[in-house]
């Protein structure tokens, strides 16, 4: 079995450093997803609230034939509950769903600036931690002001920021001021929604290295230390998504993919997206 490395946070604990994705995966076919994604070898799943699906993922958690411990589960706080009382209640329905005892890591799925109450909700989400249930907490889409308000105004610093990153939007700044504050930076859509695939530049790396552009892409990710987790249902992708451990990009190799930047978004901009379900 492939061992996935795992990237220290800044509470003591770890998480792999590939993980499998359920965005927009339908909750018809989520529990048999994860239980290939498992099957493949993957310990980490990513999961929320708004996706419609953490009760299948529970389910595959449940039925994979693994120890609950070595599992590492993801979920967030849906864009509708920032209140304290409303995110509190939240979780407790998100661990009904996935039927857990606790939560691996827990997250703010979005800012929501036009509404601004997102250090509420961080302090809530310290509540979460301090009880146990969850035991790690961190944010998902934001920018450098979000987070300096957050370290202006609570305790916590989060664990994590999972943002887009891909080779079109390579977000080197923001990852900086991640890493420059102890928070390790997870990357949604990591291969673009599949944009990058036809890229010149990666196909071309990867005919020279036998592999495809998506394992190319991917390994790009982990080497420049970024939590990646790709999604598919068809299950020769999901075990090609995970064979990334037996080859090695180039700095070379690194450095021209990473020149492919564009600032182009395949999601919404986390300083204008506002959407409450």
């Amino acid at each position: 079995m492939t061992v996935v490395p795992t990237v220290n946070l800044n509470n003591g604990t770890t998480i792999p450093q590939l993980g499998f994705g359920t965005f927009q995966v339908t909750p018809e076919t989520t529990k048999a997803a994860t239980l290939a994604a498992l099957a493949a070898g993957y310990r980490h799943i990513d999961t929320a609230e708004m996706y419609g699906n953490e009760k299948e993922v529970g389910e595959a958690v449940a039925e994979s034939g693994l120890n609950r411990s070595e599992i590492y589960v993801t979920s967030k706080l849906n864009n509708g509950f920032h209140d304290r009382a409303d995110a509190l209640a939240a979780f407790d329905r998100t661990m009904d769903a996935l039927g857990f005892d606790y939560l691996d890591l827990f997250l703010i799925h979005w800012p929501l600036p036009a509404v601004g109450d997102f250090v509420e909700t961080w302090k809530a989400m310290e509540e979460m931690q301090l009880s146990g249930r969850v035991r790690t907490i961190g944010v998902s889409n934001f920018q450098r002001e979000h987070l300096q308000r957050l370290f202006d105004e609570t305790e916590t610093v989060p664990a994590v920021n999972q943002i887009e990153v891909h080779p079109y939007l390579t977000q080197d700044a923001l990852r900086a001021f991640n890493t420059e504050h102890g928070i390790a930076t997870e990357a949604w859509s990591p291969l673009a929604q599949g944009a990058v695939l036809s890229d010149s530049v990666i196909t071309g790396i990867a005919d020279r290295l036998g592999k495809s552009a998506a394992q190319v892409t991917l390994r790009w990710h982990l080497q420049r230390g970024d939590i990646v987790f790709p999604k598919s249902v068809t299950r020769s992708r999901v075990d090609e998504n995970f064979a990334l451990f037996d080859f090695v990009l180039t700095e070379a190799d690194i450095a021209a993919i990473t020149a492919l930047n564009r600032d182009e978004r395949t999601g919404p901009n986390p300083d204008e997206f506002n959407y409450i379900p």
